[in-house]
């Protein structure tokens, strides 16, 4: 009875996997209970540690609020800046009992924390609460004895050490919980490795016990799949297993895989073999017989018809394109429509057929030795876009086969498309044949017009005839004619509005100019004034007040000058002068400018040049040094420790990239300037070269700036026709390299754009235009220079109140007597009641009449011909030079103004005056 019963391999397997299972169940119990446990530890680790770093850096926070808005008030007397002290103050001591409570499982922390609070609380009582009080009193002269001892510092940097060691040793009492962690962990893994031993003899003995029953006929079965596997062409053996269990049923599941594989592989060879046979053909008849063919060899057929769709005037006929064995090809349908016959309908209902039951009056197959009836036919549409494009018709001396049916079926599916393309590209042709002809024809019948165009008088009545023939040709080339003018109208409309936003753009960066520059202009002047302190009634720390304002305002004045500059590359204004370079002052050159910023900041400064670089280079220089500038300005600002390098070399030609080509190019340089600063993250690489982006807002915060230095370096660079590339490591440093070609014929395909206003123009372009007077004028003695200001007098003419009581105030304390007025009309009316001015000083911008129409008055005058005028203004534009030398002001110097470069110019005029 036993012997009869079938234990399947299913039962052997599930037997000895339920004992292996019962196992695995035992043991994940006991590693769960241990896994608990070091979970408990981790997060115990986890939040009172972190709570504990978390409050400690709190409380530390606070305190630095307390000390800066302590500061901040003392500074500036604004009692905004209490509001973070009033609140650290209210908040310290709720964080730091938190803390405390925290620690009642270490009382020596605890010890250590209300050491702490009693240094914070002296801080409080001695340097916190009194400054703020004597402040409030206005107490000046007692605060600053205080700070001069600064009682308060001892007790800050005690705090920072105190903090610093509360950190440490709670830092380390982490690391020994963790350690602890670590070895309950070990041991974990060495229970887990003896775990996993075990169960892996247990599972090896049940595998060997069960494997023993199996492995006998599996080998049988293994070895027969191996023959097939390495037979090749096609499968002919198949496995045979006698034994009752199920290695039996896997050994019929494979023959029968098999056999599917067989008729797969013979069906896609077959296929892929049709498909490339009717590659490259371009004739549809061509097609349809050689595809017949095809697949006729490959269903074993004896004959075979192929029909194409055509249409005309919405009438839809088949007309037979192609036979195969046919005797005598007038035999048969020579076309038929939808739905007409076995064949039509086959072609309505886009269904393939199969008749087995061939009825006597059918044709013959016929061979050389007689004629056969078939026993089976097959008809077939060819689909494309849901129609019937083609049908075909098959006879078979034998049953066509379910595997034959599924390969015309799958042939056919893809052969739709080929008829579409093969009839659109005869179309093509057809359509191409007849648009030469009509070429032709045209070109003919134009030559013929202008012949008969010359014979006018002769040929009216021919003419007449030839009009009526090409009147529709006519209308057609005016509907052509009102179309383009149509698109021509609307491209000017684009150009005009294209226009006007760059003119209005270009008007909106002078008037930023203007309205920045004016109060620039009485910032830079007085704070220049104050630092001077030439009565010395200001103290040294005022004078410093006074010199961190006019630094603040230059600051302002560079980054107004980076916004126009940047505005210049977008409008396509900025002007390149290629021309020569000496290359070999470079490294002097940087050195002598950045050499003072290394020392200042302890960094190690490094400059190298290539033997191999040539002494000659050109490019704009201008633009080239800027771009140094920059990137070392950059680097110096964002390094601390280390070093700040910078490289010069030629590029070698074999190794130029195809991105450094550019036509007219001797050679290229590279040049590195490499730091180990702060560095640039990746995902923020790109960002730093947009206008007004930094890499990240602690940045800004930390180190300052506008983030318009790379965006100008970038746009520079490409304006010099190279490229700039970044590589940086956040921790680690910066490089940023740039590629320039040397351009002795500058780049021939830069095309600059010109708009009806001109850019405003930067400080540095204005200050090395400064006069239009010759050097010679300068050369005059230097006790001339001091006293030729005093006693004279001048006219002030500016609608800016700060302005005029800048420049009042300077040139009094030089001895002149000064005369202001707020528009041009009460300038006109003061010259013409008092013509002894020595010298005017004339703003642009006013309203009424401005400066361009007060000078032209006052020139109408001849008596004033040589009245010296400087013409003076903030919307420094491109070109306001000569309209102001044109309407009559003898020099010209923009806002904000340097008053050495005032002086110097006033001198120069006044001198030639007097003498």
């Amino acid at each position: 009875m036993w012997k009869n019963k079938k234990f399947g391999i299913r039962s052997k397997i599930v037997s000895s996997n339920l004992i292996v299972v019962f196992c695995l169940i035992i043991s994940m119990i006991l590693v769960n209970n241990q896994i608990s446990a070091l979970q408990k530890e981790r997060n115990y680790i986890i939040n009172h540690d972190l709570s504990v770093h978390d409050l400690t850096n709190r409380i530390e926070k606070r305190l630095l609020d307390m000390e800066t808005s302590q500061r901040g008030y003392i500074i500036t007397g604004d009692e905004n800046y209490l509001l973070p002290y009033k609140e650290a103050e209210n908040k310290w001591e709720d964080e730091y009992n938190q803390l405390y409570n925290l620690l009642s499982d270490n009382p020596q922390q605890q010890r250590n924390l209300k050491t702490i609070k009693s240094t914070i609380e002296h801080w409080i009582s001695i340097a916190g609460a009194p400054t703020i009080k004597l402040k409030s009193e206005n107490k000046s002269e007692e605060l600053n004895n205080f700070f001069k001892s600064d009682p308060g510092r001892e007790d800050m940097d005690q705090i920072r050490t105190q903090f610093d060691q509360f950190r440490t040793t709670e830092t380390t009492l982490t690391n020994n919980r963790a350690d602890k962690l670590d070895k309950q962990n070990f041991i974990l893994s060495l229970y887990l490795l003896g775990l996993l031993i075990l169960l892996t003899t247990i599972a090896i003995i049940s595998a060997l016990i069960v494997s023993r029953s199996i492995v006998k006929t599996t080998n049988e079965v293994v070895h027969t799949i191996k023959q097939m596997a390495t037979s090749t062409g096609e499968i002919e053996k198949r496995i045979e297993v006698k034994t009752n269990d199920e290695i039996k049923e896997l050994s019929d599941a494979t023959n029968a895989l098999v056999d599917t594989l067989s008729q797969r592989n013979w069906l896609q060879r077959e296929i892929a073999q049709t498909i490339l046979m009717y590659q490259g053909i371009s004739a549809v008849d061509t097609l349809a017989a050689k595809f017949i063919s095809e697949i006729i060899r490959v269903t074993d057929a004896s004959f075979g018809a192929f029909y194409l769709r055509e249409e005309k005037d919405k009438n839809i006929r088949y007309v037979k394109e192609a036979v195969y064995a046919d005797p005598n090809e007038d035999i048969g349908r020579k076309s038929f429509t939808l739905g007409q016959g076995l064949i039509g309908q086959c072609a309505l209902e886009q269904k393939i057929q199969v008749i087995n039951n061939i009825p006597g009056d059918y044709r013959f197959i016929a061979s050389a030795l007689g004629e056969v009836k078939p026993k089976s036919i097959l008809i077939a549409p060819v689909i494309f876009e849901g129609e019937s494009v083609a049908v075909i018709e098959l006879a078979s001396l034998h049953v066509f086969t379910s595997l034959q049916q599924s390969f015309v079926k799958e042939i056919l599916d893809t052969f739709g498309l080929t008829i579409n393309s093969v009839m659109g590209r005869m179309e093509i042709e057809r359509l191409l044949k007849e648009s030469q002809a009509m070429t032709e024809e045209l070109q003919a019948q134009s030559e013929e017009l202008q012949t008969q165009s010359e014979e006018l008088n002769m040929q009216s009545e021919e003419l007449r005839m030839i009009n009526e023939q090409l009147e529709e040709r006519t209308e057609e080339a005016e509907e052509r004619s009102r179309e383009l003018e149509i698109a021509t109208e609307e491209l000017e409309e684009k150009a005009k509005q294209l226009a006007l936003s760059s003119k209005y753009k270009s008007e909106f960066m002078a008037n930023m100019s203007h309205e920045l520059r004016t109060p620039l202009n009485s910032v830079l002047i007085l704070s220049e004034m104050l630092a001077e302190n030439t009565d010395t009634s200001l103290s040294e720390e005022e004078q410093e007040f006074a010199r961190i304002i006019h630094s603040s305002g230059k600051d302002l004045l560079a980054l107004i000058n980076d916004v126009l500059d940047l505005s210049k590359v977008e409008a396509g204004k900025l002007d390149m002068i290629f021309e020569e370079m000496n290359m070999s002052e470079l490294p002097d050159q940087i050195e002598r400018n950045f050499s003072h910023i290394a020392k200042q900041k302890g960094l190690e400064f490094n400059i190298s040049k290539d033997k191999n670089v040539p002494d000659i280079f050109y490019t704009d220089e201008k633009r080239f040094q800027q771009i140094i500038k920059n990137l070392l300005s950059n680097a110096f600002k964002f390094t601390e420790t280390g070093s700040v390098s910078v490289s010069i070399r030629q590029v070698e030609a074999n190794i130029i990239s195809q991105s450094l080509r550019i036509d007219g190019a001797e050679y290229w340089l590279e040049i590195n300037v490499k730091d180990t600063g702060i560095g640039i993250p990746k995902e923020k690489q790109k960002l730093v070269f947009e206008a007004f982006q930094q890499a990240e807002g602690a940045t800004v915060r930390k180190y300052g700036g506008t983030g318009l230095g790379l965006s100008i370096c970038r746009e520079f660079t490409k304006l010099l026709g190279g490229k700039i590339v970044l590589q940086s490591e956040e921790g680690v440093g910066s490089i940023f390299t740039i590629y320039i070609p040397s351009l002795p014929e500058g780049i021939n395909n830069m095309e600059i754009m010109e708009v009806s206003t001109e850019v405003a123009v930067t400080n540095i372009e204005d200050q090395n235009n400064v006069s239009l007077i010759d050097e010679n004028k300068h050369s005059l003695t230097e006790s001339a220079e001091k006293n030729v200001f005093k006693g004279k007098s001048v006219l002030i003419v500016d609608d800016d109140n700060r302005n005029i009581f800048a420049l009042k105030t300077a040139l009094e304390k030089e001895g002149m007597t000064v005369i202001t007025t707020n528009d041009g009309i009460k300038c006109l009316e003061i010259i013409q009641a008092k013509d002894d001015f020595d010298i005017v000083l004339m703003d642009i911008m006013m309203p009424g009449i401005d400066g361009y129409e007060a000078m032209r008055r006052i020139r109408e005058n001849k008596t004033l011909e040589s009245l010296p005028i400087i013409a003076l203004t903030a919307k420094a534009m491109r070109d306001d030079r000569q309209k102001c030398i044109e309407a009559g002001a003898s020099d010209y110097i923009s806002k904000p103004l340097e008053l050495e470069q005032l002086f110097s110019v006033m001198r120069v005029w006044l001198q030639d005056r007097w003498y």
